[in-house]
């Protein structure tokens, strides 16, 4: 398979401290892949590596099949980044400031409205960006990193300090893009239902290794529904439900009971409240918890062991 963002063996250090430890990503095209981990666990790095700002201690970092330590210029042509710091001249007009960068990449002035009509700001192209509120800062952005159709995209907390308005437009957009363009995107995040709302695919770094990758889809498939349960007597509660066949993954100050692969958590619920109940264990809450990305992460998190699916 031919990947649109592909590392192999990845590794930077930072005097002794090993930032991206052997990573191997592998993003395909026309993806939307969800790059996770906790602060400090080597995203950035990566990032920087992907657009040629760092170098590699080792490996490689290929962008649209081009290898981006020896064809940095034609690497950087081929993919848009929007990183936290906006850059704009907030007294000249989003469509000014498009203007400058198109002609800094040598694209044609059609292009300054092709992007535009992109993200929804055509009608207000000749706005000072000091008039922008924080989601249209936002969307004029992710309109200049497409300028000039890059096959590529990568994203560092577009939704970062949105409204709730501002994060479902910028939603949105990124879920209509690699269809509307044919564009691949490559997104960090470190909000997990931002990123499950829009990703094809994830990778998850832990200590600067990757530790998870493949599609969202098939990783969730992987887990099974849990019921959270709140009882006036856990352990008992635990005892009567696995005595009635249900498998008991954690018990603190309540408890967590796992179904049956396939099994449907409104019935797997009601099944284990009459058990309880029959038992005479007074059960104050119920709360099924399907697969997600955040019982994923939570699970990788918890283990050393790296899990894989494919890409």
């Amino acid at each position: 398979m031919s990947f649109a963002i592909e590392t192999q063996s990845l590794c930077r250090r930072f005097g002794d401290r090993l930032v991206v430890d052997q990573i191997s990503l592998h993003v395909p095209r026309r993806a939307i892949y969800g790059f996770l981990g906790r602060n400090g666990a080597g995203k950035t790095t990566t990032l920087k590596i992907l657009l040629g700002l760092l170098r590699a201690d080792h490996g490689r970092a290929l962008v649209d099949g081009i290898d981006v330590a020896v064809e940095r210029r034609a690497a950087a042509r081929r993919v848009g980044a929007l990183l936290e710091a906006h850059g704009f001249y907030v007294n000249l007009s989003g469509e000014a400031n498009l203007d400058l960068t198109r002609r800094l990449l040598g694209c044609p002035a059609t292009e300054v409205a092709r992007v535009l009509a992109l993200v929804e700001l055509g009608a207000h192209a000749r706005r000072r960006v000091a008039d922008y509120s924080l989601g249209m800062r936002q969307r004029l952005g992710l309109a200049r990193a497409l300028l000039g159709a890059p096959p590529v995209l990568v994203l560092d907390e577009p939704t970062n300090g949105l409204d709730p308005e501002g994060m479902a437009d910028m939603r949105r957009f990124l879920r209509e893009l690699p269809e509307r363009t044919g564009v691949t995107v490559l997104l960090s995040s470190h909000l997990l239902g931002e990123i499950e709302h829009v990703a094809t695919h994830v990778g998850i770094l832990s200590q600067g290794r990757l530790v998870m990758e493949g599609g969202l889809a098939e990783l969730k498939a992987g887990l099974t529904a849990e019921i959270r349960v709140q009882a006036d007597d856990p352990a008992r509660a635990a005892k009567v439900a696995r005595a009635h066949g249900f498998t008991i993954d954690a018990a603190d100050d309540g408890l967590t009971v796992r179904l049956a692969p396939g099994e449907d958590p409104r019935e797997g619920s009601a099944a284990l409240n009459r058990a309880l109940c029959a038992a005479g264990v007074a059960v104050h809450a119920l709360h099924p918890e399907l697969p997600s990305l955040e019982r994923l992460y939570r699970a990788v998190s918890q283990s050393p062991a790296a899990v894989e699916a494919t890409p």
